[in-house]
């Protein structure tokens, strides 16, 4: 794997994979609400920078977290999508409390198509396998 870094701030590191043209959204450490969406939002900025249709979203390295999916979160896929992002791949934290609750909501979006996995290998090969355009504004 082949990565550029192009953010790194306390909390998420955010690089593009040369090889598979996608971005590796690495999250670290705890999060409550208010961190995970100034990293939300920080992705949106860099999906706009870089418009690319997958994003790996690697919450393997989260030590604890209260996030749960929100009214918020719905309209900032929206946004993402708007901005390029077709397929994310989203590891779960190892404990993640709103998980049933969230795949509750996953599997009914259909913009951008969200997948859920325990494990980085199981999402990265999820994610090779979808298309990969980005469409053109």
């Amino acid at each position: 794997m082949q990565l550029e870094l192009i953010l790194d701030q306390p909390g998420l590191t955010i690089s593009y994979d040369h090889d598979n043209e996608w971005l590796y959204v690495n999250w670290q450490g705890a999060h409550d609400p208010v961190s995970s969406r100034q990293c939300c939002l920080a992705m949106l900025d860099v999906m706009r920078q870089r418009p690319t249709a997958k994003i790996l979203n690697d919450n393997s390295n989260i030590t604890s977290t209260t996030v749960k999916l929100t009214e918020w979160s719905l309209n900032w896929l929206q946004d993402m999508y708007e901005a390029g992002l077709r397929y994310l791949a989203w590891i779960y934290a190892p404990v993640f409390p709103g998980r049933n609750s969230t795949e509750a909501i996953v599997q009914y979006l259909e913009r951008p198509t969200v997948a859920s996995f325990d494990d980085v290998a199981t999402a990265f090969n999820w994610l090779r396998r979808q298309s990969s355009t980005v469409p053109r504004h």
